[in-house]
């Protein structure tokens, strides 16, 4: 088995200068891709943290070739798309109605459906079909952007929750106990095996949080973020000087 890649950390002054660091990666990664004549797959996170950088992915100024660009989602609250809490809501208004992106070339996770296990599988079979992993492989994903919570949690993997504990299924439904509330997420299995994963922090309440995390041995999981480690991919931590600000570097 392949031993996870170090993480690399990276400081900003603020949300802003973060921001557009993450959204030079997606521009290089895209065209990258698109020159070898292949698709850039890439996987958004909701919250508040990435929505200036989506702002500034939907740039005029940016060279960002949507034709190629395949978008996914990294989870969902179990809501309909035009709910106040919708992570779709949300990538739509900052993203997807300021952009040439073709309408299929998004994947939205259908979390409003009441057989939340069919959505989940409906969504693992989408994933199939525009990635297509081998027989037995799990799906590479060109990027994923992901956030942390103050209580450790990213994606939708909650401390304390069912999916921390998934080896083999894709997507799931998850129930958060604190939230009282389910949501759809990727899982450990899709997230580990990212060519490239960048964590976007920022704020104070997450210093302490972020300290433990970065701290510690890898193997001793205390809080979700933690079981990220891309077996054969690059982990970076982008923060701004908030959630930094109790780290020794």
């Amino acid at each position: 088995m392949s031993t996870a890649a170090k993480p690399e950390i990276k400081i900003f002054p603020d949300l802003e200068a973060m921001s557009h660091a993450a959204a030079r990666v997606f521009e290089d990664l895209a065209n990258a891709r698109a020159s070898e004549g292949k698709k850039f797959c890439a996987a958004l996170s909701g919250g508040s943290t990435p929505a200036r950088l989506y702002e500034l992915l939907a740039s005029p100024n940016r060279t960002i070739p949507w034709d190629h660009v395949q978008l996914f989602q990294v989870d969902e609250r179990c809501v309909p798309p035009d709910h106040p809490e919708s992570n779709f809501k949300m990538i739509r208004e900052a993203l997807l109605q300021h952009i040439s992106l073709p309408g299929s070339n998004f994947h939205r996770m259908e979390a409003e459906n009441a057989d939340r296990d069919a959505a989940s599988r409906a969504y693992a079979q989408e994933i199939t079909e525009v990635l297509h992993p081998e027989a037995g492989e799990r799906p590479r994903m060109d990027l994923i952007f992901l956030g942390m919570g103050a209580d450790g949690h990213t994606a939708s993997l909650f401390p304390g929750s069912p999916a921390l504990s998934e080896q083999e299924v894709w997507v799931r439904p998850n129930y958060s106990e604190r939230l009282k509330s389910f949501r759809l997420t990727l899982t450990y299995p899709v997230l580990n095996a990212a060519a490239q994963v960048i964590f976007l922090v920022a704020g104070a309440d997450k210093a302490e949080t972020l300290r433990k995390i970065l701290s510690s041995p890898q193997g001793s999981p205390e809080f979700p973020a933690q079981g990220v480690q891309p077996a054969n991919g690059q982990l970076n931590w982008y923060l701004d000087q908030g959630a930094a600000r109790l780290l020794a570097l």
